[in-house]
């Protein structure tokens, strides 16, 4: 048993009125996190980063018991049982997830045997995402990220920071990077490593790894890595579903879904297929592992909008959460003949006087497009998942219009 495990069941948590909107922003902000570290570990067979996840994991546990206390205690009458027993399935859904993000790592802690394929299947402009523990002679230590400005600088960002036992999860310009924190980089390959060294002091060995050649592994492999972005966008989508109260959101989670599950019928196929060739069958292990733990965490999406497909009025501590946020998930159907059927998408960013970005297209007769990295051309009939301020939304539905 990982250590970490031993002392998750000896926390001790009292109940201390606390901000339910503030409780469920940062479950949601840490599942999100969970999800990134989690294959990240696997992805790049990184015990540091699968040693997080299990930290995080902990953290998750006591805002959950915190959220269902104050949750409790916030309930006086009927209607209010009505209005937050969707909020409880939020929690307990995102208490799912972290219990698959933790599985996931386990996949590189316990050593359960993933094939090599796994890492040759990242497309090379995939992002590397690493942790390191800042130095008291680091050029950063001591500086805000504003002073840094790293992500101008080399397209790393720094995703969270852990200061002992409190993390900091999406640090701003003002968040001051202090020696002997634990910093969380994401950014291109060919910037990491050298962002790493001047952080840690340490170097940065680049993982190598070689074709297995196996046409049913690689075709697993490949569809698993599909499964976890539909996954990570379905657990994103849900959340938006809930603070903006569509329904129009919460069904392509059901999409999204439905999506997943026929992906892992094949998935289970080709690793079978792949077990007969494979010199070592056992270690595909981690890799149905993941399979597993990847349908948990889409099924899981589902629970966090049950609410909003079931038409139960959002309780206004999720109204709260939505009124600080600026930034809105929305989709939007292209209709023929309008100014963004046959408009270009490069990178996620549409070729057309707006300040959204497109992160996934739905196409009737091809299923889930990701954009984010990647470029497409726009289509009637085409449903745009997008992202951006509420203004510029508004404008971009009307874009979509004949």
């Amino acid at each position: 048993m990982d250590p970490l495990e031993g002392e998750a069941s000896s926390v001790s948590v009292e109940y201390e009125p606390v901000s339910v909107k503030d409780v469920l922003v940062e479950m949601k902000d840490t599942a999100e996190l969970l999800i990134d570290l989690s294959y990240s570990a696997v992805l790049h067979r990184n015990a540091d980063l699968a040693h997080e996840v299990l930290r995080l994991e902990q953290r998750m546990d006591v805002l959950e018991l915190r959220a269902r206390m104050s949750l409790m205690m916030a309930v006086r009458k009927p209607d209010d049982a009505e209005e937050l027993a969707p909020v409880l399935g939020i929690v307990a859904a995102t208490d799912e997830i972290s219990d698959a993000a933790g599985d996931i790592a386990k996949i590189v802690l316990e050593e359960m045997g993933l094939p090599d394929a796994m890492r040759a299947a990242l497309p090379e402009a995939a992002e590397t995402l690493v942790r390191g523990v800042v130095d008291s002679d680091s050029a950063y230590a001591d500086r805000t990220l504003a002073d840094i400005d790293l992500e101008s600088e080399t397209g790393v960002r720094v995703i969270a920071l852990r200061r002992g036992d409190d993390w900091l999860l999406n640090p701003g310009p003002t968040t001051t990077v202090e020696s002997d924190d634990v910093a969380l980089l994401r950014g291109p390959d060919m910037a990491i490593g050298e962002v790493f060294e001047e952080l840690t002091g340490d170097s940065y060995e680049t993982p190598t790894v070689e074709d297995p050649g196996i046409e049913d592994l690689e075709r697993a492999v490949d569809t698993i890595i599909h499964m976890k972005n539909l996954s990570e966008l379905a657990v994103d989508l849900a959340y938006s579903s809930v603070l903006f109260d569509s329904a129009k959101l919460a069904e392509e989670v059901r999409n999204l879904e439905i999506e997943v599950d026929a992906l892992q019928s094949r998935f289970e196929a080709w690793t079978l297929r792949a077990a007969a060739d494979a010199e070592d069958p056992v270690a595909l292990r981690g890799l149905i592992r993941l399979g597993t733990s990847t349908e948990v965490i889409s099924d899981a999406a589902i629970d966090i909008s049950e609410g909003v497909l079931r038409d139960i009025d959002v309780h206004p501590v999720v109204q709260l959460a939505v009124q600080e946020s600026d930034e809105i998930i929305t989709r939007v159907e292209v209709e023929s003949g309008s100014e963004l059927d046959g408009t270009a998408i490069i990178n996620g960013v549409p070729d057309v006087e707006s300040t959204m970005s497109v992160i996934a297209i739905r196409r009737p007769d091809e299923g889930w497009l990701l954009v984010a990295d990647s470029s497409a051309d726009l289509r009637g009939g085409d449903v745009l998942i997008s992202k951006g301020t509420r203004t510029a939304a508004a404008a971009f539905e009307e874009l979509a219009q004949p």
